[in-house]
């Protein structure tokens, strides 16, 4: 079985950080990519980056490299995504997913979600 429990969402100030979890079961988190995505009200759902797992390989999406970054806690079957310097463009719901595909970058590459945490950041 495959889960998936966000959590660290929040509301911060602009240029301010905050680090998001993925809780995940131990099945998601040695066999699938575990990928980071957000989606904003209004705006389809967008690919932040992933993180491989078993090959402890991360990728980040252009649009956040520099901001974001993507680790992992093997002991706790636990990968994160420091976010730094947010702005209030970053606001949104942000999900963390599991699929097979290594990098999948679409939505439709990932069969399994969590229920998403809400990040607000205020100007």
């Amino acid at each position: 079985q495959v889960q998936l429990v966000e959590s660290g969402g929040g509301l911060v100030q602009a240029g301010g950080s905050l680090r998001l979890s993925c809780a995940a079961s131990e099945r998601a988190f040695t066999n699938y990519c575990l990928g980071w995505f957000r989606q904003a009200p209004g705006k389809e759902r967008e690919f932040l980056g992933a993180h491989s797992g078993s090959y402890n390989v991360a990728y980040l999406a252009e649009t956040v490299k520099g901001r974001f970054t993507i680790s992992k806690d093997n002991a706790k079957n636990t990968v994160y995504l420091q976010m730094n310097t947010l702005k209030p463009e970053d606001t949104a719901v942000y999900y963390c997913a599991a699929g097979t595909l290594w990098i999948g970058k679409r939505t439709g590459d990932y069969d399994y979600w969590g229920q998403g945490t809400q990040v607000t950041v205020s100007s």
